[in-house]
């Protein structure tokens, strides 16, 4: 009697330890049941927009393969989890992993807007110099705490152009120009230097806006104009560059926080990475969509040195106004300059 207990003991132990082993098998190293780990990027690009392409190649490829299964990546392009403010807003107060916007939050982080500042970039060089080295770091430096979003890499939206339904040629061609622009103080006031009138709105308004006539053009990289649509219902195309626009990898610190060690490193890894490529794609993207947009039907304008000189003059007072509230801004634009050298 005593060893048929015994052996019952032993059988249920060993089938206890058999169930176990199963179990065991079938979890992933994400300790959560076998359950991936969701990050959901939103973006307000177009799917085949630079940014989404890369996105798709590098960085989602790159985290769900080298994470074993434990991550997985949802791509929520053309602003289908909510306009640029919306998407933020949800990274920061955690619904959303990851987004991509532009400098939304410079209204709480002076700092933030200085990328976009006119006439301060020369060249895509020039751009990556200063976003990869000290002063990227300098300039989103507060993000983290103010804002509970950490900055993981910065990706190029491009140097921004008018198109519009009329040629520009000269200054005095803004004057009463309807343009749309973000909501953001400092692309306002240099429309308002340059003699237009500027109505902002949302990136997903555009389109409609342009074609019931509401506004006459706007400003953007000519990838986002070309992917976009707008190209249908505009017929001009001013190279102003009058302004970079960066982008910016951005994660919910606390979900961050909730990765391992591995699993930050591979996200960091792969944000940069996508981001470069991003680089990279934009910079040879300019003359095929210039290309197509040619053929389209779009005038594109050059605009002369005394034109370009008389844009950067009517933007002076925009830094003399920047310099008076910022006792740290005309050290950082002359730093920014020096880089181009």
């Amino acid at each position: 009697m005593k060893k048929s207990i015994i052996s019952l003991a032993s059988f249920l132990m060993l089938a206890s330890i058999l169930l176990l082993a199963a179990c065991g098998g079938n979890s992933s190293a994400s300790g959560d049941g076998g359950k991936a780990k969701k990050i959901k990027v939103a973006n307000y690009f177009a799917e085949d927009h630079p940014q989404n392409v890369a996105l798709k190649e590098k960085f989602k490829t790159m985290v769900e393969e080298e994470s074993n299964g434990e991550l997985e990546v949802q791509i929520y392009a053309n602003s289908t989890l909510g306009a640029e403010k919306e998407f933020y807003d949800g990274v920061r107060n955690g619904t959303i992993e990851m987004g991509i916007p532009g400098l939304i939050m410079q209204a709480d982080i002076p700092k933030m807007a200085v990328p976009e500042w006119p006439f301060l970039f020369e060249d895509y060089e020039h751009v990556e110099t200063v976003l990869n080295g000290p002063i990227g770091q300098e300039i989103t430096e507060d993000l983290e705490s103010q804002h509970g979003v950490k900055p993981l890499a910065w990706s190029a939206n491009g140097f921004r152009m008018f198109s519009s339904n009329q040629t520009i040629e000269q200054l005095e061609d803004f004057d009463g120009l309807r343009l749309r622009m973000p909501n953001i103080p400092n692309y306002i006031q240099l429309g308002e230097l340059l003699g237009a009138n500027i109505t902002p709105m949302p990136i997903s308004e555009v389109f409609t806006a342009l074609e019931q006539k509401v506004v006459d053009g706007q400003d953007n990289p000519i990838a986002t104009l070309k992917a976009s649509g707008w190209h249908e219902v505009q017929s001009d195309v001013l190279e102003s560059k009058h302004m970079f626009s960066p982008n910016l990898y951005i994660i919910n610190s606390d979900f961050y926080n909730g990765l391992t060690k591995e699993q930050q490193e591979l996200i960091e890894k792969a944000s940069q990475e996508a981001a470069a490529y991003e680089f990279e794609l934009m910079k040879k993207s300019y003359e095929e969509d210039k290309k197509f947009l040619e053929d389209e039907g779009l005038k594109f304008t050059n605009p002369s040195d005394e034109f370009k000189e008389n844009m950067e003059k009517a933007s002076d007072p925009l830094y003399e106004d920047i310099f008076k509230e910022y006792d740290w801004a005309e050290d950082l634009v002359n730093r920014i300059k020096e880089e181009a050298k």
